[in-house]
């Protein structure tokens, strides 16, 4: 009984109807208020299950909260290896922020969250497929537009995640000159930078190249300079940035590497 009482649609098609005859003044106030009882009473939803409150934040107009939200249940959700939920929920943080005006935040944001797109769609659609290629050239794109404004990227392994997502799109298509050439671009700008991360990557990129292009020792010493530089504690989160664990793949290379080593010795 009322106060206490629930109310249910008997049929999904009637709460669509009846949703449908709201005008869109009284329906974005609706959700407006819905969004606020949400983040006033029921602190853990935001935290929780970022992707509902989102979702009235959207419908009532209010954008650039939706944007961040949608981000942060991307974020949220990549992180749980939730694929699928990732790519659209960036996906939606990034149309949300076409609409805001530009300023150097709003790009901030963008280029972060189109960088963090990269990744669930390497594995949901490929990583050689149009759509893995079209966010990588975005994501490029909109790094290119920043530094030209003077605005860097403030985590700089942002740039190293774009330049990850050109090589293995040549990698899985085979390009053998342009994938040694991504790679040394990779090393010597991680080189520059004087990091561990870029500078393991590096490695494991050229290594990899250099294997694959039939340099198979000078691979096999880049591989072995990635893998003193790795620390599974440590490096084993960057599976959500490069999609793959840098040092799993940098031993099984190193395999590979020895047995045509030892192949072309005779000893296969």
């Amino acid at each position: 009984m009322p106060p206490h009482a629930t109310y249910l649609f008997k049929h999904a098609l009637v709460q669509d109807a009846a949703y449908g005859t709201l005008l869109r003044g009284p329906r974005h106030a609706l959700h407006a208020c819905i969004a606020e009882a949400l983040e006033g009473e029921f602190a853990g939803i935001s935290e929780n299950q970022p992707e509902l409150l989102a979702h009235h934040c959207t419908e009532a107009g209010l954008v650039d909260k939706a944007a961040s939200l949608w981000g942060k249940a991307g974020q949220r959700s990549l992180a749980r290896s939730a694929l699928v939920e990732a790519t659209a929920q960036l996906t939606r943080a990034l149309g949300q922020m076409a609409t805001l005006p530009a300023a150097p935040a709003v790009r901030r944001e963008q280029i972060k969250l189109q960088v963090a797109l990269l990744n669930p769609l390497m594995h949901i659609k490929g990583y050689g497929a149009a759509e893995t290629r079209a966010a990588v050239d975005r994501a490029r794109l909109l790094i290119d537009e920043a530094e030209a404004l003077g605005e860097p990227p403030e985590d700089p392994l942002l740039l190293f995640s774009v330049l990850y997502g050109c090589w293995v799109a040549k990698l899985v298509t085979f390009d053998g000159d342009a994938l040694r050439e991504l790679a040394a671009e990779f090393l010597a700008l991680a080189e520059k930078k004087r990091t561990t991360v870029p500078l393991m990557v590096g490695h494991e990129l050229t290594g990899i190249s250099l294997l694959f292009t039939g340099d198979i020792a000078e691979g096999r010493a880049h591989l072995d300079q990635g893998i003193t530089l790795y620390d599974p504690d440590e490096h084993r989160p960057l599976a959500t940035r490069f999609g793959q664990d840098v040092g799993t793949v940098m031993l099984m290379r190193r395999a590979q590497a020895l047995w045509l080593g030892l192949s072309r010795c005779g000893y296969g």
